[in-house]
């Protein structure tokens, strides 16, 4: 097959939206040739460098930007959505004079993972599959009570964009004419239902390319670890660490057990404050953002993850934690639910703040004194990452889907043409 993807964010090495398009793309062609669609300024040199090392014949990559203000997307958060809106209209032209001249049978977006922005790939006369795009998710009203009016003038803002592209005509039409849309959340499937959408089915965007899984299992060990919950990401609002916090405390463990927090934003100064408030300030260490394998070594001396976000599409952490062998902590919201099963850790209901707070100490006090629990819930989070989110195959999988898209395809035309 002849396989035409849009990766507006791509480069190898990466395990954000980067990694997402670079590495669909790269398992896409160990069976079919690819064509990528995606900008010289973040990732080209990357990729090139990459492709050097490690050929991969049926890739091939198709970097452009805008003609005029093509490094707009420096400017700032809302001039970076224009740039890549009015990217997504010029791709359209790249991709239509492509396909004059190869034939695609496919098109796939793939990056950005975003549900509330057209892709103009749809009007090409060929399959279209829309994602995973994510971004659906929204913070529960009944946690906002926890925000500072920062913090809910973002919740407001946020929430105004997704509403604007929602109604946005480009997008419910890219929406409908997509053969299958693939969403990160139940949230964001909804949304995408709600627009129109008549395949829509709930698929994760993150994995671990093989080797990773192989070298994160070996920072897994059966050996004693000392009473130590870790949280890893941005010091935002809506990720959820106060709860954390708010949990450790309220779980009463023995005066030796620690609470570690890597990373760094603007709710750093705040969450210090409510270690101090809470009376666990000599238990709870912070530390600043740090190389992968250090990272990774830090996981690996800790009992789980506690990643209790309010609206996160993706949490590349917490596979990072499953393949560690760690349980992950995780609220029953947004991307972490899909990957977080009963058998791999704890998925703590978010009705209220308070009966999230004690649900999460629960799941503290519990791998505190559990080891064999421990022990089984790591296991089974090292497979489930092996056998379902590692990218060779999440690679076959989807090229199963594109081979049914196609039939599907040549079905339809064969009818067509009989009547």
């Amino acid at each position: 097959m002849k396989v035409l993807i849009s990766a507006y964010a791509c480069e190898p090495g990466r395990g954000t939206e980067l990694g997402v398009g670079w590495n669909t793309a790269r398992e896409v062609a160990r069976y079919h040739e690819v064509w990528v669609l995606t900008r010289p300024d973040d990732g080209r040199e990357a990729i090139e460098a990459e492709l050097k090392r490690n050929p991969v014949p049926n890739l091939h990559f198709v970097y452009f930007t805008l003609p005029v203000w093509g490094g707009g997307w420096k400017w700032g958060q809302g001039a970076f959505q224009i740039h890549y809106y009015l990217w997504q209209i010029q791709s359209y032209f790249v991709a239509r004079k492509l396909h004059q001249e190869i034939g695609f049978d496919i098109a796939h977006h793939v990056t950005f993972v975003k549900y509330s922005t057209p892709s103009f790939l749809s009007l090409l006369p060929i399959p279209f599959i829309f994602g995973p795009v994510g971004g659906g998710e929204t913070a529960p009203q009944s946690f906002w009570q926890d925000f500072s009016q920062r913090a809910k003038s973002y919740e407001i803002l946020r929430n105004l964009m997704r509403w604007v592209g929602e109604i946005d005509p480009f997008t419910r039409m890219t929406v409908r004419r997509s053969a299958l849309a693939w969403a990160t959340t139940v949230d964001t499937a909804e949304r995408l239902v709600a627009m129109g959408g008549q395949n829509v089915q709930v698929l994760s965007q993150v994995g671990l390319l093989p080797e990773e899984v192989e070298q994160l299992g070996q920072f897994s060990s059966s050996e004693p670890v000392p009473l130590r919950f870790i949280s890893i990401g941005r010091f935002l609002h809506w990720k959820g660490f106060h709860l954390g916090l708010r949990a450790f405390a309220q779980a009463a463990l023995p005066l030796e057990a620690e609470y570690w927090l890597v990373g760094k934003g603007p709710e750093a100064a705040s969450l210090q404050t409510l270690a101090k408030n809470l009376g666990i300030a000599a238990q709870v260490k912070f530390f600043d953002e740090m190389p992968r394998a250090d990272l990774m070594h830090k996981l690996s001396t800790c009992l789980a993850l506690v990643h209790p976000s309010l609206h996160d599409s993706g949490a590349f952490v917490c596979l990072e934690a499953m393949a560690v062998g760690r349980p992950v902590i995780c609220l029953d919201l947004g991307g972490p639910a899909v990957q977080v099963t009963e058998e791999t850790g704890f998925k703590i209901p978010a009705d209220h703040p308070e009966q999230a707070i004690a649900g999460m100490a629960e799941a503290m006090t519990r791998l505190a004194t559990e080891p064999e629990l421990r022990s089984r819930l790591g296991l089974s989070g090292y497979q489930r990452v092996n056998q379902e989110f590692n990218w060779a195959t999440k690679g076959q999988f989807l090229v199963t889907v594109y081979d049914k898209l196609r039939l599907q395809q040549g079905d339809a035309n064969a009818s067509s043409s009989s009547s």
